[in-house]
Order: structure tokens, then C-alpha cells, then sequence
């Protein structure tokens, strides 16, 4: 049984008596002793209290096991202690100059204080079991903590549960303001989960017992790796696509030798991310994104999961064709002026059977001379199947040149490529004509979904929208930067399949725009008239990249030529359109910085 001391105070009707006869009498000897026993019952009571207590404390701990228990703010108590002192002495003084009848009493309810707080930390009644720690009175119910059930699985999260959703990942909503207040925590005992299988705890997470992104948090991160790429081997269309995604060091170098980087020493990793589904043209599709920024899946996730709950997206490719502009020198204006309307005049046929001529998918389906003084630069626009379409664009445009040369033998070829392709620098001919594939995507957000899942309203991203996308990027005289940040998505996604990341220059163009409707929805959509992608040839042949394109269901060349392109253009367009309504959503109820802390820092 805990040791306990009581203190028993005397009759508050005593020691009014007491008082008051003591501050009255006219014995300056007697005032002075009983001044002078105030001052040093004031002064025990600035010791710090509870040093005995403590004492007390640690001879019960040794009978009971140790409950962590709230603590109260002891940092008011000095302040309060010195304030009731002040008062008793100045009331002392003040009586000794001037007596009165008031003194006694402002001196005596000093006293109760100075004797009852004394005597806090000694009293432990059986009555304050029950309740709350007050001053370090009582510990918690410690039966009741003794006695929890470790048995059943732990929860999760301590913040209220939310309703569990209707899709296959039903995502912890992630760079809003409800979900910033606090990133969820796992309960102190996980143990009960690292006790079952992989397959067991897959089954969780599809279940939505367990949110995949907390697998961190309750297994190892290499477990978490294993058990997350059994729930997408079984959520994936094609269930065999994670298996060729390396989780452990490795790289086939064999592949990588004459295809995509010489003097090879070894490779770099990068965390891939799968974001979604997304709810895209009628078909639920996985992002697969690589990247380092944290916070940018989950915000991706977000938007796909407000996209999707609105009964999703729809995209349209409105041109396709890379293109490849040589520079030409003539000897002339006159004659720079005459080349160009003989390329685009009687000359077009045999310079378009010239250009086909080296390959089997590519067509030439527009030239366009540019004349410049002596130079003439002719823009020639391919459709390249399901390839990119660089190297098929360049080896076309050597054989057209050789046939223009025969027409021309005095003109030179100055360079193959004369930058008004243009190919990886930002440029307004991209912007307005489009290079390789040309997007628009849409979608209307229901109203209860921009306030439920982005924790804003829709008059909110409209306005950010105008005020930022349009206005500020005006402002800035920027070509083709009417977003928030298309690039993150374009780069994340290019990186993941095998795209080349340099040419998210262009294809990052996009232009964002948000409408309130009648209903008072959110009507969005994204055009880029850029986006450079394909699913053969380049970086998608490696084991992981191509294992991503898989993920997505665009690996190798479709059924007809240019689908599997095309479908994965449209993918990137559907992950920046997810991205941008998260980050306009995270802007227009100001989060953003709260966000990144809560989920782009090491704890």
C-alpha cells in the first residue's frame, strides 16, 4: 500500500481569533516575533514544492509500477508564490504604520494559502484516484492502463477515424489543412502486426486496416517495400508488372551498354512512388513517379483521389508529331526565299518519299520553312508511332536533305538541328504549334469534394488560380508557365518510364484553368500542347522503367501504332492535372509550408 501523509488544518474560526488579537495588540515586541514567523512561513513557501513529495513519490514507485502522467504547468506556482508573499508583507507594513481591521484578514487568508499549498504535495487521498493528476495529486488509473487488452490490433491512427472510402486505396487525405494538424501516429505497441506475414499484412491494406503509406511506421522500411509491392502485384491490371520493379541493388548493365550511358560506373536509385488510381477516360491507372521531393506523390495522391470521387478525368490528343528544323545557308536571300516555297510547294512530295524512306512507322506530315536573311530553316513535323521519335525524326531529315541538296547544290547545311524544333529549351513555337503530343484534359469537382478532400472552397482556387497561374505568370512574361507546377508531375512520371528528363523543358507547358459552374462545382483543365513521351526505344527498355510503362499498361508499341504513346501522354497529363488541383487546393487554404513540414522532414 502506497505511504501516505495527511495534513490536518487548524479551524479557520481559531486563527482568525489568533490573528486578530496578534496584529491589535499595542506589544511591539510580540508584532515584530509574529512578523518576523510570517516572513519565513513565506519564504518555506518559495522553496520548490514537492521536494518532499517527490520523495514520497519514488518510495511508492517502488511498490507500483511507473505511469506516465500529463504534467501540469509547475512554472506558474513560483509566480503565484511570490505574489501571495508580496501581499502578506505588505499588508504586515502597512498594519505596523497604519492599523486596521482589513489587515488581519488579507494576512490570514495568506496563511491559509502559504499552509495549504505547503501541504499540497503531501496529500494523496484515496477520494482523487479517480480523477485526473491536479499538482501531481494522483496518478492515472493505473488498474485500467494495467489491465488494456495488448491483444487486439493496435490503431493506427489516435485521431478520429475517418469513414472508410469506396476505392481500392482509400489514401490518408495528405497536404490539407485536416490532415496537417498532425501526421498520423502509430499505436506504441505494433508488435501485434510485425507478428504476421507479408501476405497477411497486404491483405490489411487492401482491406483499409492498415494505410499503406503507415507501413513505415509499423514495419521496418524494407519490409514496408515488400508488403506494399505485394498489394500492388494484386491492385495492378497486369499483376506481374511490380515484379520486374527492383527493390534491391541491382541493374542489368548489359542492357544499359551502347543504349543510355557510357562509362558506366554504377547507378544512381531513386524511391518510386505509385500514385492514385486515377480515374482516367473510364479506366482506373496507377502513376508510377520517381522522385526525391517529398510530399509530391502524396499531394499527386490527393488530387487523384478528389478527381476520381468526382467520377474522373477525360484527355484528348489534339495533334501529335515531334519535329526536327536543319538549318540551311544559302547564297542569297533570293535564294533562301525560293528553297523554302519549293520545300513546302512542288518539292513536298519527293522531299516527304525521301524522309519515309528510312523507316517503317515514321511519316512526314508537315514542313514549314522559316526565312531568315541567307538562312532558311525548315521545321519538319513526324508522326513517330509509339517512339519518341528523335533519332527517327534526324535520320529522316539527313536523307530529305540530301534530296533537297540536288535541287539546291550550292546551299549548305549549317546544322541538323537549328533550334527551332525546339527541342529541350523553353520556346513559344512549342507553346503555339506543340511538339509531339498535344493534351487537353478535364474534369469538374464536385463541390463537397473540393471542401471534404482539398479543405478549401471552390471560389478560393479560382481566384488563386487567376491570381497566380494568370495574372503572375503574365506578369513574369512566361511562355508556357500558366500552372503551378506541371513540371514536378512531368519530371516524377518521365523519370519512372524511361523518358528523357531533359525534355520536360517543353513538355511541361500547360496551361491551367478553374471554373465555378452553374451548380457551383469546380469545372478544371490542363492543355499541353508539348508532351514529348514514348514507350519504345530510349530508357524504356530497362528492366525498371519498362516494368513502370507495364504498371501503366503502355508497355512496348500498341496494337496500333502510336496507343501505347499516346495513352502514356495522356497519363502525364492526368498526373499533372491531379497535381495541380492538390497544390492550388494546399495555396487557397494556406498549408503548403505546414504540409512540407509534416511530410518533407525527417522526424
Amino acid at each position: 500500500m502506497p505511504f501516505e501523509l495527511k495534513l490536518t488544518l487548524p479551524n479557520w474560526d481559531d486563527v482568525s481569533k489568533i490573528m486578530h488579537s496578534t496584529f491589535l495588540t499595542s506589544d511591539s515586541k510580540s508584532t515584530l516575533t509574529f512578523m518576523a514567523s510570517m516572513i519565513i512561513i513565506a519564504g518555506i513557501s518559495l522553496i520548490p514544492n514537492g521536494w518532499l513529495s517527490s520523495l514520497i513519490k519514488s518510495f511508492n514507485d517502488k511498490k507500483s509500477p511507473k505511469v506516465q502522467t500529463p504534467q501540469p504547468q509547475w512554472w506558474v506556482i513560483p509566480i503565484l508564490n511570490a505574489t501571495v508573499s508580496l501581499v502578506f508583507t505588505t499588508s504586515v507594513l502597512s498594519h505596523l504604520n497604519s492599523p486596521s481591521t482589513v489587515h488581519p484578514f488579507i494576512c490570514s487568508a495568506c496563511i491559509v494559502y502559504f499552509l495549504g499549498f505547503y501541504g499540497i504535495g503531501f496529500i494523496d487521498s484515496h477520494e482523487l484516484q479517480s480523477r485526473p493528476p491536479i499538482f501531481g495529486l494522483s496518478d492515472l488509473a493505473k488498474k485500467e492502463i494495467a489491465s488494456s487488452d495488448l491483444k487486439a490490433p493496435p490503431s493506427i491512427s489516435r485521431r478520429k477515424q475517418q469513414p472508410q472510402g469506396t476505392y481500392e486505396h482509400d489514401f490518408v487525405k495528405v497536404c490539407g489543412e485536416g490532415s496537417l494538424k498532425g501526421s498520423p501516429r502509430i499505436s506504441s505497441s505494433p508488435s501485434g502486426y510485425k507478428s504476421l506475414s507479408d501476405e497477411g499484412l497486404a491483405d490489411l491494406v487492401l482491406s483499409q486496416k492498415i494505410k499503406d503509406h503507415t507501413l513505415e511506421k509499423i514495419l521496418n522500411p524494407s519490409r514496408a517495400v515488400q508488403v506494399r509491392r505485394i498489394v500492388f502485384s494484386k491492385t495492378l491490371s497486369d499483376q506481374t508488372a511490380i515484379e520486374s520493379i527492383p527493390s534491391e541493388p541491382s541493374l542489368d548493365y548489359a542492357k544499359v551498354y551502347g543504349a543510355n550511358c557510357e562509362i558506366c560506373v554504377g547507378y544512381v536509385p531513386l524511391p518510386l512512388g505509385m500514385a492514385g488510381p486515377l480515374m482516367l477516360n473510364g479506366e482506373k491507372v496507377y502513376i508510377p513517379m520517381a522522385t526525391t521531393e517529398g510530399c509530391l506523390v502524396a499531394s499527386t495522391n490527393r488530387g487523384c483521389k478528389a478527381i476520381t470521387q468526382s467520377g474522373g478525368c477525360k484527355a484528348f490528343i489534339v495533334n501529335d508529331g515531334i519535329t526536327r528544323a536543319p538549318c540551311l545557308k544559302c547564297l542569297s536571300a533570293e535564294q533562301a526565299v525560293a528553297l523554302a516555297k519549293w520545300s513546302e510547294g512542288e518539292g513536298k512530295q519527293a522531299l516527304k518519299e525521301s524522309f519515309e524512306s528510312t523507316t517503317s512507322f515514321g511519316k512526314l506530315t508537315g514542313i514549314k520553312a522559316t526565312v531568315a536573311g541567307k538562312n532558311v530553316y525548315l521545321r519538319l513535323k513526324c508522326f513517330s508511332g509509339d517512339a519518341m521519335g528523335m533519332n527517327m525524326i534526324s535520320k529522316g531529315a539527313l536523307a530529305l536533305i540530301s534530296t533537297l541538296l540536288d535541287k539546291f547544290p550550292t546551299v549548305v547545311l549549317v546544322a541538323l538541328s537549328g533550334n527551332m524544333c525546339t527541342d529541350k529549351k523553353p520556346s513559344a513555337i512549342n507553346w503555339i504549334e506543340g511538339r509531339g503530343k498535344s493534351v487537353v484534359i478535364e474534369c469538374t469537382i464536385k463541390k463537397e469534394i473540393v471542401q471534404n478532400t482539398l479543405k478549401t472552397t471552390v471560389d478560393k482556387i479560382v481566384d488563386v488560380n487567376l491570381q497566380k497561374n494568370l495574372i503572375g505568370s503574365a506578369m513574369s512574361a512566361s511562355v508556357g508557365g500558366y500552372n503551378a507546377h506541371a513540371a514536378n508531375n512531368v519530371t516524377a512520371v518521365f523519370l519512372a518510364t524511361g523518358q528523357d528528363p531533359a525534355q520536360n523543358v517543353e513538355s511541361s507547358n500547360c496551361i491551367t484553368l478553374f471554373e465555378k459552374n452553374a451548380e457551383g462545382d469546380l469545372w478544371m483543365s490542363c492543355t499541353m500542347p508539348s508532351i514529348e513521351v514514348g514507350t519504345v526505344g530510349g530508357g524504356t527498355g530497362l528492366a525498371a522503367q519498362s516494368a513502370c510503362l507495364k504498371a501503366i499498361g503502355v508497355k512496348g508499341g500498341g496494337e496500333n501504332p502510336g496507343d501505347n504513346a499516346k495513352k502514356l501522354a495522356m497519363v502525364v497529363a492526368g498526373a499533372v492535372m491531379a497535381g495541380e488541383i492538390s497544390l492550388i487546393a494546399a495555396l487557397a487554404a494556406n498549408t503548403l509550408v505546414s504540409a512540407h513540414m509534416a511530410h518533407n522532414r525527417k522526424k
